[in-house]
């Protein structure tokens, strides 16, 4: 069944944005692969028989470049399909954590290596159930502290930009899932702390980071609203408060283009 245009998350066609790429008409659905990735392919809404694609872009992708879709129809031909980016500019942030978190020791440091392989592999988990709805229900209640993208500096050492979106709340909060999926790993990482990841279908992930208690188990599948953890400080965190992750084909993407405004 075709999906609602309300489904869909907002588009934004700009590094660490989410764009929705036409891929016309085709008699079943096409498969679509981004940088070799698989993509997202969803039946166009108010146009029979067509197809889109939603694609998470990279936040480090060159917006002065024409990237293209490899497309594969059901009956084996191929195609390119080329999309246009805008370039945006992130704000920066400087934060002082502790040392332990910025400069590793050589335990720290391959805890952290075994980990970000491990994550590495559970992000790129595409299954091919198709997603409920891509417009997600807020994960916990707090202000926005911290918006995705934001370049970081801590302890005057400059770090990958924000990945996720920051919702500042008092440990003990309920964190909740935003929507239906599987619950597809939970652990104590070094930098994020106590984290549940949810595939709701066709590479669409939310993470939950710095969480205070976890409430649920790999397997799991829960529905839009259920309980999965509560807000805490765990891992690399100055305070409490939800990191809160939305990935699109392995992609960390721009959360709010998936929720309500806030």
């Amino acid at each position: 069944m075709p999906h609602a245009r309300a489904a869909l998350p907002d588009a934004a066609s700009v590094p660490g944005g989410v764009a929705i790429v036409e891929l016309g008409a085709a008699g079943a659905r096409p498969s679509a692969t981004f940088g070799g990735r698989p993509v997202m392919v969803l039946a166009q809404p108010e146009r029979e028989g067509a197809w889109i694609a939603v694609v998470g872009v990279a936040l480090g992708a060159d917006a002065s470049q024409s990237p293209s879709l490899a497309v594969r129809n059901t009956d084996g031909s191929t195609r390119q399909v080329a999309f246009s980016l805008q370039s945006k500019a992130y704000a920066e942030q400087r934060l002082s954590v502790a040392p332990r978190h910025v400069e590793l020791s050589p335990k720290d440091l391959a805890r952290h290596e075994r980990e970000r392989v491990h994550l590495a592999e559970v992000l790129r988990r595409f299954s091919n159930r198709e997603p409920a709805t891509l417009r997600l229900a807020t994960p916990t209640a707090g202000p926005r502290s911290s918006s995705f993208g934001l370049r970081r500096v801590f302890n005057g050492q400059s770090r990958n930009p924000h990945s996720g979106m920051d919702i500042a709340a008092p440990t003990g909060t309920p964190v909740l899932c935003a929507a239906a999926g599987e619950v597809i790993d939970t652990g104590d990482y070094f930098f994020n702390g106590n984290t549940v990841i949810v595939d709701h279908g066709l590479g669409l992930l939310t993470l939950y980071c710095h969480l205070s208690a976890i409430g649920t188990e790999r397997g799991a599948m829960l529905d839009a609203g259920a309980p999965l953890g509560k807000v805490g400080a765990t891992g690399r965190a100055t305070g409490a408060h939800l990191h809160f992750s939305v990935y699109l084909n392995a992609t960390p993407v721009d959360p709010a283009l998936f929720l309500p405004a806030a």
